[in-house]
């Protein structure tokens, strides 16, 4: 394994971290269902991708409604 030559100052160290911190994530709302979706990604709420329903999404049970027998 190599070492370092020379001792990093705390001030050059610290400069070179400062480019290392994270982004913010940005969001794109679903223009079918209107959640928040990142963009160029199917909404996993809908299922629709530019427009178009690219995968069918089934409905959780507790939103499901119940057919009744009449």
């Amino acid at each position: 394994m190599s070492v370092p030559g020379k001792r990093l100052s705390r001030s050059k160290g610290r400069r070179r971290r400062s480019q290392q911190h994270t982004k913010k994530v940005a969001l794109a709302i679903c223009v079918q269902c209107g959640k928040a979706v990142m963009p160029h990604r199917v909404c996993t709420n809908c299922g629709h991708y530019n427009g178009r329903e690219v995968i069918k999404v089934s409905l959780p049970k507790k939103n499901r409604t119940k057919k009744t027998n009449s």
